[in-house]
């Protein structure tokens, strides 16, 4: 049973090392023909919006904040994905309630 819990244990600071690597790394999104881009840290973060100046020029100011909200919101689905991806790699797919 000990040996169990040193594993489970081991398996935690992998976790956590990774999870602190993976906050450095960054994932990019894109709305309305690339005109909108969002880019969020792997630690669940934005961390920039970038918007075409003729998008604001040419369209409602709706539309570019409808734009701005999807491509921030796909950015930071992006970024969770990552994560799960990675730490699925560390974990072998192995879901351990506590540890995640």
């Amino acid at each position: 049973m000990s040996e169990l819990v040193r594993q489970a244990s081991r398996l935690q600071r992998k976790i956590e090392a990774r999870k602190k690597e993976l906050e450095s790394e960054t994932v990019e999104a894109t709305a309305g023909n690339d005109r909108v881009r969002a880019v969020a840290s792997g630690a669940g973060t934005l961390v920039s919006v970038t918007i075409d100046p003729e998008l604001i020029r040419s369209e409602s100011l709706e539309l570019v904040q409808d734009l701005v909200v999807a491509a921030a919101n796909a950015a930071l689905a992006r970024s969770r994905e990552m994560v799960e991806k990675e730490i699925d790699k560390v974990t072998g797919g192995l879901k351990v309630p506590g540890l995640t």
